[in-house]
Parts: structure tokens; C-alpha cells; sequence
């Protein structure tokens, strides 16, 4: 009997797993990221794509009408909810800035060398100054693994949220991506080009969202660098699984 319980259990979409413990990650929705996907700990699943921007009030009116007519089609042909999201933050270039520093250091003309210096220290005291600001564009496509139950407001309230797992991922991650493209195809018949976000961008996203101070200072280490320094540190007769 005990071995037909455990077999039943393995079929089910969803598993229930132990309470999170008590720290600041349990105050947060997310369980995992895994493949570009966002894993919930009620076990919903979400996939990220950032999006062009139009601007709008450059186009003419019947390009506005077209605009609006495609949007309002997109919307009615989609037989599951999106979120959309607009996110602001203070414009970025020290990657962009570095990069530049490294060429004037090659470079052997020293006049191009020099103005490229002045170029570097020009714009940084321009982002300074104006606290220039940049919008991003997200779409949130939502997937509910079967057999998910909501849990109610109030019992997410009182933490009666129970941590639960995704067992068919290769199967959920399929019809997730179904409604990926969905939606991409549709963003795109307005005019707007969508790339859905990875492991590395998702934990930089959510962690410009929670900590936009430290962001700025504080730059995360690449997800795939981290699992190459893990593994290099593993004893030699340990599998990886």
C-alpha cells in the first residue's frame, strides 16, 4: 500500500513540499527560476518578455487608429490573462563607459585617445547631473500547472501558503512557451518586438526591482560563471545530477 501512495503522488502536477523558513526570500512569491521561467511557490509559472516601444503621439492619426485597432485585436484573441508591466529606472551605461575607457587605453593616437577620455568624462557627469531616466517595456505571460488551487488573500495573509513543487516541468515549460509565442505573434502584428528574458536577466530584473539602490552599486555575478565556480570547487568524484 505504501508503494501505490508514493506512485499516485509522482503523477500529480503539483507536490506539496516543506513551509519556508523564516527569512526575507519568505516574503516573496518566487520559489525558483529555472530555464527562463519563473517558478511561484503556489506553483505558477511565468515567463517574461521585454518589448519595443512606438511612439505614439509622432504617428498620424490613421497610423494612431491602426495602432489602437491592432492592440484592441491582440487583447480579444487571447484566451488567458497578461500583465504588463512598465518599469522606469536611471539610465545605465557604466558597461558602455568602461568599455570606451579600455579602447582609449589601446588606442596609439594620442589625440583620439584623449578625446575619448573627455567623451567618458562628459557623459558621466551628464547622468549625474540630469539623472537621466530609461522605461522598460514587460509582458507577463502566466501558466497554472493542472490541478493548481489558488490560495485566498486572506490565507496567503496568515502564511497558510504551502510551498509547492513543479513535477511535469518539460510539460508545463511546453504549454507555457505555446503562450509565449501567442503573444509575441500578436505584439508584433502592432508593430512591437518582444524577447523573452533568461535565467541571468529574470534575477537581474527582480533584483533591480527590490534593491534599486544597491543595483546601481552593486552589479550580480553571471548565473552561468557562479555554476562553473561551484563545480570547480566539488570534489573530483562527486556527479553533478
Amino acid at each position: 500500500m505504501a508503494d501505490t501512495n508514493e506512485n499516485k503522488e509522482q503523477k500529480s502536477t503539483v507536490e506539496a513540499g516543506a513551509a519556508p523558513a523564516s527569512t526575507t526570500q519568505g516574503f516573496l512569491d518566487i520559489d525558483q527560476i529555472r530555464e527562463g521561467i519563473v517558478i511561484l511557490k503556489d506553483g505558477g509559472m511565468r515567463m517574461v518578455l521585454l518589448c519595443s516601444a512606438v511612439n505614439f503621439e509622432l504617428k498620424s492619426d490613421i497610423e494612431r487608429d491602426s495602432v489602437i485597432l491592432g492592440y484592441q485585436n491582440f487583447i480579444n484573441s487571447l484566451d488567458f490573462p497578461i500583465q504588463i508591466l512598465v518599469q522606469s529606472r536611471k539610465l545605465d551605461l557604466s558597461g558602455y563607459l568602461s568599455d570606451l575607457e579600455r579602447r582609449g587605453q589601446k588606442e596609439s593616437n594620442e589625440l583620439l585617445q584623449t578625446q575619448i577620455n573627455d567623451y567618458v568624462l562628459y557623459v558621466r557627469g551628464l547622468i549625474e547631473l540630469a539623472n537621466i531616466m530609461e522605461k522598460r517595456f514587460y509582458v507577463v505571460v502566466p501558466h497554472y500547472p493542472a490541478g493548481f488551487q489558488k490560495v485566498g488573500f486572506l490565507a496567503q495573509l496568515f502564511g497558510n501558503q504551502a510551498t509547492v513543487t513543479v513535477n511535469n516541468f518539460e510539460d508545463e515549460k511546453k504549454s507555457l512557451r505555446q503562450k509565449v509565442q501567442t503573444v509575441a505573434q500578436g505584439l508584433q502584428g502592432i508593430g512591437l518586438r518582444a524577447a523573452q528574458l533568461d535565467t541571468q536577466e529574470l534575477i537581474e530584473l527582480y533584483y533591480s526591482t527590490y534593491n534599486p539602490d544597491q543595483a546601481t552599486t552593486q552589479k550580480l555575478i553571471d548565473v552561468t560563471q557562479l555554476e562553473s565556480e561551484i563545480i570547480a570547487k566539488l570534489p573530483e568524484d562527486m556527479e553533478i545530477g
